[in-house]
């Protein structure tokens, strides 16, 4: 079977969302399937190019490809006879964001009439698609909140799970994954203040933007934290990554509802104590209070608290990683079992 991956493309601009699609790609094949990624372009802003790239997105037909699964907005708005959706979020700006003040469509004079196209743009490509599937129940309940389509949630695998080993404690709390202001990695530099004066912070992986990764590095400076801060930017090779990982005290991930967080299940296959917030969305299907970890406040005194209880409690650290491995291994997640879900 030909099985056409269909995603966004920001360029120069790789996560959660890139991964995701070229692994599940390598899956399809290993199954014995032909496989490839189309990439979309997409550039968000400024918002009023967002209808035309909607439309070269919607005008894309593909009909040498037995089946189309697609990934995000706007290139799940290709039209295929057999298209399944594997939802990883929608156009967040024009939904849960837009309600909370935090879409830059609030103050655009045509912000509204955007958010009307999207909307009816995305109601018609889920009516047109022959399954829905979400990452997360985050995911599951917006759509159904907003657009009225029931899904079903089905989980993505970990790519390359064999790499998250685990490992003794490090001297370091480790906060992984791109950076910007919705995962809040200013938050946990912020909490140093707040915590014994030998919990250290590695935070590592690719700022969006120049100012990302300047914000914190200013931070850094100005909170005096230049010796008990390390800042790896970049795209991480995956084996430094996972070393990363496998080394720390404990793993720290607080994004303002994330639909999913690899972060968080990569760090409890490898047997880590989680540190996130209690507004982090799906993330907390694997980081759980005084069980697989700390979940606190989004605010820098609560976790602060947090870090410095994982930082003395080490033997209590330890458990809250084994019980996340545990968790983790019990929802029987494996790409065998998706891809075939995929193309029922």
């Amino acid at each position: 079977m030909k099985v056409l991956v269909v995603n966004n493309m920001a360029p120069f601009v790789w996560g959660g969302a890139e991964e995701l699609a070229l692994h599940l790609q390598r899956n399809l094949i290993k199954a014995g399937h032909e496989s490839e990624v189309l990439r979309v372009p997409f550039q968000w802003n400024p918002s009023s190019r967002i209808p035309s790239q909607m439309l070269l997105a919607r005008a894309l037909e593909l009909f040498n490809a037995d089946r189309v699964i697609a990934l995000k907005f706007p290139a799940y708005l290709i039209r295929h006879p057999h298209k399944t959706l594997w939802v990883i979020h929608q156009y967040r700006q024009a939904y849960d964001l837009y309600d909370a003040g935090q879409s830059d469509l609030v103050d655009r004079p045509d912000g509204q009439a955007i958010r009307d196209l999207i909307r009816n743009a995305d109601n018609e490509t889920f009516q047109e698609s022959r399954r829905i599937f979400c990452i997360s129940e985050v995911t599951k309940e917006r759509l159904a909140r907003y657009n009225g389509f029931d899904s079903s949630v089905l989980i993505p695998p970990v790519n390359d799970p064999e790499l998250f080993t685990g490992g003794a404690s490090g001297d370091y709390i480790f906060a992984g994954g791109r950076i910007n202001g919705m995962k809040r990695q200013h938050l946990l530099i912020e909490a140093l203040q707040h915590t014994d004066s030998d919990v250290k912070l590695v935070v590592g992986g690719p700022p969006d933007t120049p100012q990302d990764g300047e914000r914190l590095r200013e931070l850094v400076e100005r909170l005096g934290l230049q010796d008990r801060v390390h800042l790896d930017f970049g795209f991480l090779p995956r084996k430094r990554y996972a070393d990363y990982v496998n080394g720390a005290r404990a793993v720290a991930y607080l994004p303002y509802d994330e639909e999913h967080g690899y972060v968080a299940m990569e760090a409890a296959i490898a047997g880590k104590a989680l540190i996130s917030t209690n507004d982090s969305g799906g993330v907390l299907r694997f980081a759980r209070e005084q069980q697989t970890g700390r979940v606190v406040a989004p605010e820098a005194s609560a976790l602060g608290e947090a870090m410095s209880s994982i930082w003395r409690q080490q033997d209590r650290t330890k458990g809250f990683g084994e019980a996340g491995r545990e968790l983790c291994s019990s929802l029987g997640v494996n790409w065998a079992q998706t891809v075939e879900t995929l193309l029922q």
